[in-house]
């Protein structure tokens, strides 16, 4: 009988983790020769998470949960989930709570398991009920993503299933700011996908913001590629040239006699060059922090062993 584990993390979802949770639960029943264990890591919530998974955890046996000390953000629950049982189940399956994630694919998801595929990913053909904003800025986040990082995850989504030799690989790589959704095809293990629609969300709303969407994205396409900082150098050789442009027109101006708008030209070539400047410090500042960041070699989470449930 094959064992696998769902990761789930969560962040205030106290007043409707008891209507989704169950949901989940009556899936997994419907499969059998599987034994589960549901591993839910709330990341910091302040709301009553704690006290509606104790409820729950009387309730479905095989539910466990952990507490990160603070909100580490999504990437760190996950990272969290995965180190926690990298060494104790066969495959790992990581969904949202929010059934966002149909529950009803996860039969499907081990099935191409089962015939030797050890990443099982699902992806997006529609985004569900989503404002214009989002979508563009979701569209804008995939192309720029493919572009630079030269990966395509487009629609891509955290519901994955993966082997457990998957899930060491994950486990055992040192860096700190993770995008799980990016490094899971950077393994380069064989795959498959399954397409679904995202469901109206039930009950409840996203805790994502806009701002916390493009910090993600910023954190991801900069721990995935380079290019950023390879454009100063073709912001400086753009500068160089219309500098070569401006200083050549006004050398012919002066042998020919006519007037330069002296003021005009200097005041440009100062904005021009002061704007790449700025863009390009401020492309290398957002490498350095990274690197700030990993050399500080502060661990991603902390989990609240307090307020854990301590029943493994």
């Amino acid at each position: 009988m094959h064992s696998i584990t769902l990761i789930i993390p969560v962040f205030n979802e106290g007043a409707v983790l008891d209507q989704h949770l169950p949901v989940i639960f009556a899936q997994l029943e419907t499969i059998h020769n599987i034994t589960f264990k549901v591993l839910v890591i709330d990341d910091g919530s302040t709301d009553n998470t704690v006290s509606t998974l104790r409820s729950l955890c009387k309730q479905y046996p095989n539910l466990h949960f952990r507490n990160l000390t603070r909100n580490f953000g999504k990437e760190a629950a996950i990272q969290a989930g995965l180190a926690q049982v990298s060494t104790e189940t066969e495959a790992v399956i990581v969904m949202d709570s929010d059934l966002q994630h149909p529950p009803q694919l996860i039969p499907q998801m081990i099935q191409l398991w089962q015939q030797g595929i050890p990443v099982v990913e699902a992806y997006k053909m529609s985004r569900g009920q989503e404002s214009s904003t989002s979508r563009f800025l979701a569209h804008t986040f995939y192309h720029l993503f493919d572009s630079l990082a030269g990966m395509n995850i487009k629609n891509h989504s955290d519901f994955k299933l993966l082997d457990k030799k998957v899930v060491a690989a994950y486990c055992a790589l040192p860096e700190r700011k993770r995008f799980f959704r990016g490094i899971i095809p950077w393994l380069g293990f064989t795959s498959a996908q399954i397409p679904f629609t995202v469901p109206e969300r039930p009950h409840g709303a996203t805790a994502w913001s806009y701002l916390r969407l493009i910090k993600l994205s910023l954190t991801a396409i900069t721990s995935f590629s380079s290019a950023p900082l390879h454009l100063i150098t073709l912001l400086g050789l753009t500068s160089l040239l219309i500098s070569l442009i401006f200083g050549t027109l006004a050398l012919y101006q002066k042998f020919t006699g006519v007037a330069i708008n002296g003021f005009t030209t200097v005041i440009l070539l100062i904005s021009l060059i002061g704007s790449l400047l700025m863009i390009a410090l401020g492309i290398m500042g957002v490498y350095i922090a990274h690197i700030y960041e990993e050399v500080k070699q502060r661990p991603s989470y902390l989990i609240d062993w307090e307020k854990s449930d301590d029943n493994g």
